[in-house]
């Protein structure tokens, strides 16, 4: 492809970067912290921490951990809840105590924190209360020495935080009750962390900073290792080509996507914060009314999310109370962008929502269009600098530009491997370093790049990757199921929805059962909606389930339906 995409890069954007500037992301922090001490680095909710407020509170925590808890370098802290200003002091004091993070989803269910829990032997958790019944129930099935609690209002200053406390609580009702006797309160750690005396950590650039838990094709989610040196070199990637149209220390970033998730924690938390913005916490996104109206409260410069948060934004008629005229920078991913999205988007605000892709395995940006381009083309954009990308065909063989086939990505924001995984690393990542992304793409002769077609069976709903095995395998467990397949089909609004084939001999198995079944085991997101009842499913001459057969049953219907 002798990097075509080169001759369309940004005025001002470098062909490399050095992912090795600074040994680990506390450096980062640092480097805005010195140069930027009073601005403000984090809002929520009405409450703002400066830089220099952030890593006071960041050390803190790291002392209580270090020194409190006995926590050592490499050991592993599990983060769950929705965007907290909590959520950052954890990152950054977690990483200043030399800790591994996992970040987990706080809708898990105990099952799935279970696995999450064992596979990542993680040392302590720090949850908040609206969640902690789901950590006590994972606790049955696997040991954590270390449990933190925070609520809500936590770093609120104090009237307004027992307010606040005594609300979500009392009045919402917001908090199942729990038994975690052995937990500590959040403002209880930092209590003692400010008697306590941190010893700097050496941290190296080979050090895993995350485990990010992404869907396995196989069924079972994988912890992808993410070193210092691939979040760094991400970080260096995305600021290389935002930084022509950033001010740094002016701008405003509106972080509504949870920071749990890999693209708004390293674009948000990380990028912005080495740009020493001020990243606003939306807690409850999907409060749309309650999110506006905290857009009509502030002039924000950029903004990241997924599809559907756009969309269901641009529905409703308050968005037109938002001034927009501060906004240059409004980045789409985690899910493909639909081009009705954008134009109602810009249609709305008057900026162009730029689409951006990336992989969990990936740090996770690969590739992202212009700023300078201010209409919606279908592409995933430009690799960044440093990436190099192929496509390739079943056989490996490099494809044409023009031609479909696998995308496979490289570059130093490539994982280190999968968590304990050697079998399945091996079969995503070659010794040359090449990852096989698994989606279909293709180059045009510019160096654009557009995604042709999903990885085979994922289901990306929302811009959660949703694996069919997981969901298929839990569906399995009903006792009037004998075999389940599941698929995504296209949906409005979340961009797919799953569609479950059963095979049964109950012929008054009703779907409301089924849903209720997977509730007790699966995230909201992964049960799926729609059912179809048969009395079996095709199969290959090995006996192996055929999913793409019902997806192609499934198209020729809707085709029917649309053309009749």
């Amino acid at each position: 492809m002798d990097k075509v995409w080169l001759k369309n890069y940004p005025e001002g954007v470098p062909v490399e970067i050095n992912p090795d500037i600074v040994p680990s992301i506390p450096d980062v922090f640092d480097d805005t912290v010195k140069n930027y001490p009073n601005h403000p680095a984090v809002s929520n909710l009405g409450t703002t921490l400066t830089y220099a407020q952030l890593d006071q509170r960041a050390t803190v925590f790291a002392a209580y951990l270090q020194q409190g808890l006995g926590l050592k370098k490499g050991d592993c802290l599990a983060i769950m809840m929705p965007n907290l200003i909590q959520y950052i002091i954890a990152i950054y004091g977690a990483f200043k105590a030399g800790l591994s993070i996992t970040n987990v989803n706080p809708l898990y269910t105990p099952r799935e924190l279970a696995h999450q829990f064992s596979n990542a032997k993680v040392d302590a958790v720090l949850v908040l209360a609206n969640f902690a019944g789901s950590v006590e129930k994972a606790l049955e099935k696997v040991q954590v020495k270390h449990i933190i609690v925070t609520e809500v209002g936590d770093v609120f200053p104090k009237p307004k935080a027992m307010l606040v406390n005594f609300i979500v609580k009392r009045v919402k009702k917001m908090i199942p009750s729990f038994d975690l006797p052995q937990a500590i309160k959040f403002n209880d750690a930092l209590k003692q962390g400010k008697k306590l005396t941190l010893k700097p950590v050496n941290l190296e650039g080979t050090d895993i900073a995350f485990l990010q838990y992404t869907g396995g094709t196989t069924g079972v989610s994988k912890g992808a290792m993410l070193t210092h040196r691939n979040i760094i070199a991400n970080i260096e990637q995305a600021y290389a080509w935002l930084k022509p149209f950033m001010v740094r220390g002016e701008e405003k970033i509106i972080t509504a996507l949870p920071l749990y998730h890999i693209f708004s924690l390293l674009a948000n938390c990380f990028v912005f914060m080495k740009a020493a913005s001020e990243n606003i916490l939306i807690t409850n996104p999907r409060d749309i009314p309650g999110f506006i109206k905290e857009l009509k409260s502030v002039k924000f410069t950029g903004m990241t999310g997924v599809n559907t948060l756009f969309n269901a934004l641009t529905n409703d008629k308050n968005l037109k109370d938002v001034d927009f005229s501060h906004l240059k920078i409004v980045l789409g991913g985690g899910m493909a962008v639909q081009k009705a999205v954008a134009s109602k988007w810009k249609d709305a605000t008057g900026v162009h929502l730029l689409e951006a892709y990336g992989l969990t395995e990936t740090s996770p940006a690969v590739t992202i269009n212009p700023l300078t381009l201010h209409e919606y083309t279908g592409s995933i954009g430009l690799p960044l600098p440093s990436t190099d990308i192929k496509i390739i065909d079943e056989d490996g063989k490099e494809m044409p530009l023009g031609e479909a086939g696998e995308l496979c990505v490289k570059g130093p924001q490539v994982m280190a491997g999968y968590l304990g995984m050697p079998e399945e690393t091996a079969l995503v990542l070659s010794k040359d370093g090449w990852l096989q992304t698994g989606d279909v793409a293709k180059v045009d002769e510019n160096g654009y790049v557009y995604i042709v077609d999903r990885k085979k069976d994922m289901v990306d709903i929302s811009g959660f990757n949703v694996y069919p095995n997981e969901v298929e395998d839990i569906l399995a467990h009903h006792p009037d199921v004998i075999e389940a397949a599941v698929i995504g089909v296209k949906n409005p609004v979340t961009g797919e929805a799953l569609k479950a084939f059963i095979a049964t001999k109950n012929k008054a198995l009703r779907p409301d059962q089924l849903i209720a079944f997977c509730r007790q085991h699966l995230t909201p997101y992964k049960v799926p909606k729609i059912y179809e009842f048969r009395d079996e499913l095709p199969k290959s001459n090995v006996g192996k389930i055929l999913r793409r057969e019902l997806r192609d049953e499934e198209e020729q219907t809707t085709h029917t339906h649309h053309s009749s």
